[in-house]
């Protein structure tokens, strides 16, 4: 992997949204038509490129402490020309040109999962479907929430979509990703993996139909999910096939071949059915059940091929879900995306993009670097991800500045042992989390 390669993606991706710039700009015969100091291909890497401390601040050192930087009144006026679809195609068009430096194989590993951002607003700035009273506040508070999807193998997001809190639909979010997520170019089959919150008919048809796999954790077969009431062994754990017969009518005249019977109702979601209809679909899966510890069973879905995967491949598989798990951690907390500069929802949606932009960016240069493994060191090593995050943001900033860094001598400095060893508890109150003032913020 290159790291000048990837620089002229980010570059790529930026020059394609300049030379659209119609198309993602509120009054197109008139929004950025005129030379000023903060064209689209310096805005577009500047919000990239932007950390936590104040929004003068970041344009003070953004242009190298030059006098004659543009004032925070041209930044805000340049942002509200710029509709949130202009960094979600610089999003999605820089991370498909990361696609030339996948590692190949067989099969390719997508994670999904979902994280709620909350920010401070206002009903003149955020709409109602932002506005949620979760969280014990007397106001309530404003919340987006983001559906992502995650390659295991590069720690690169492939794609995300961003909801309102009361919009919020996880299932319909999975489906539009795993719809419009490209196929392979060198025949490679994408494998979507999902806890409970994505394992749905619905979903598990979108895959299939899409000619690829899934692997679900499922409610086990003592809850009331999609394997509730279904024959299994008398093993409590177990491998077995099960036919699923989808139908969206309540009547029992219909013919319908072998397999459990099941009513999609009309406030659940299944495309290919028409609710009404005397139409049906067969649904296929492997339903897997092993023991965790003593008296927890887990349970698993998936289209997987049984030869290529036992249970013992499934289970370290689903283990590996977590990447996305520890990748959201990284985008909150390192990247910075519980501080937002903005109150306005399209200017929040823009820096939700961003800090994707950044994570990318930082993951992809990250892995250009060649790190000397030694026979006498105690760990293997990796790089200080908080350190890359800094290193890449200042290199974006000095290319904004006509004087861009060399990052892969300053990130071969930044190294951590790997301890894969250690294991820290989930916090049982990281679901909600209150947005920070801007009092409170780094200088």
């Amino acid at each position: 992997m290159s790291h000048a390669r990837i620089v002229d993606h980010f570059s790529n991706a930026v020059n394609f949204v300049a030379e659209h710039i119609k198309e993602f700009v509120h009054q197109p015969d008139s929004d950025f038509t005129r030379n000023k100091k903060l064209p689209i291909t310096k805005l577009l890497p500047f919000l990239v490129s932007q950390g936590s401390s104040s929004t003068k601040n970041e344009l003070t050192e953004a242009y190298g402490f030059n006098a004659d930087r543009p004032s925070l009144s041209a930044l805000i006026q340049q942002r509200a020309k710029l509709k949130p679809e202009a960094m979600e195609t610089l999003f999605h068009r820089f991370s498909e040109s990361l696609d030339e430096f996948h590692p190949s194989g067989k099969y390719r590993y997508i994670a999904a999962d979902g994280s709620t951002m909350t920010f401070l607003s206002s009903p003149g700035r955020a709409s109602d479907e932002y506005h949620t009273n979760q969280g014990d506040t007397e106001k309530g508070s404003y919340c987006a929430h983001t559906t992502a999807s995650y390659d295991l193998d590069t720690d690169i997001y492939t794609d995300c979509i961003i909801q309102p809190i009361r919009n919020k639909d996880e299932f319909g979010a999975f489906a539009t990703i795993v719809d419009r997520h490209p196929i392979p170019h060198d025949n490679s089959h994408i494998v979507f993996l999902g806890d409970r919150g994505f394992c749905s008919y619905n979903t598990m048809a979108h895959v299939i139909e899409r000619e690829q796999f899934f692997l679900f954790r499922a409610k086990d077969i003592t809850s009331k999910g999609i394997l509730h009431h279904i024959d299994v062994p008398e093993e409590d754990s177990f491998d077995i096939d099960v036919k699923f017969v989808i139908v969206r009518r309540q009547s029992g005249k219909l013919t319908l071949p072998e397999g459990y019977r099941r009513f999609v109702g009309k406030e659940q979601a299944f495309d290919f059915v028409n609710y009404g209809s005397s139409d049906y679909y067969e649904l296929t899966i492997r339903v897997v059940r092993f023991e965790l510890s003593p008296g927890n069973f887990e349970a698993l879905v998936t289209n997987l091929p049984r030869d290529e995967f036992p249970i013992a491949v499934l289970k370290i598989l689903y283990h590996r879900r977590w990447g996305i798990e520890t990748s959201f951690r990284s985008l909150k907390y390192t990247i910075g995306l519980t501080k937002f500069h903005a109150s306005k929802s399209d200017f929040v949606l823009q820096e939700i993009w961003a800090r994707l932009i950044a994570y990318n960016f930082t993951e992809a240069v990250t892995h250009c670097v060649v790190i000397e493994e030694k026979t006498e060191n105690k760990h293997g090593y990796k790089i200080n991800f908080s350190a890359a995050v800094h290193v890449c943001r200042q290199f974006l900033r000095s290319s904004l500045a006509g004087n861009p860094i060399n990052v892969i001598p300053l990130l071969a400095r930044e190294l951590i042992p790997i301890r894969d060893d250690r294991k820290y508890s989930r916090l049982q109150t990281a679901h909600f989390r209150r947005p920070a003032y801007f009092l409170y913020r780094p200088s």
